[in-house]
């Protein structure tokens, strides 16, 4: 059973950091990174590891967060600095596995606001 578990959102005032954290489990995979979706928007990506190993940032966050992982646990973190209030979103970890599905976790908000 594939798994991705998500934590670290939360209230945050604009300017201030937060970092989100999540794990994977029940299969291999060759892409893994971040989307989020804001009320009333459709899902866009933010950052993600792609099957070369490259990194793919959404402009609106390049310069401010940063995407690392620990390949051997299965662990993908967005660390967001400079926050504004139009990152607030639900932020979903997801992977592409080897065989080609996409899975995604059940999101964390973050919310930015003073």
């Amino acid at each position: 059973q594939v798994q991705l578990v998500e934590s670290g959102g939360g209230l945050v005032q604009p300017g201030g950091s937060l970092r989100l954290s999540c794990a994977a489990s029940g299969t291999k995979f060759n892409v893994m990174g971040w989307h989020r979706q804001a009320p009333g928007k459709e899902r866009e990506l933010v950052a993600a590891f792609t099957s070369e190993s490259t990194t793919n940032y959404a402009d609106s966050v390049k310069g401010r967060f940063t995407i690392s992982r620990d390949s051997a646990e299965k662990k993908v973190y967005l660390q967001m600095d400079g926050l504004k209030p139009e990152d607030t979103a639900v932020y979903y970890c997801y992977i592409r596995a080897d065989y080609g599905k996409h899975y995604w976790g059940k999101g964390t908000l973050v919310t930015v606001s003073s």
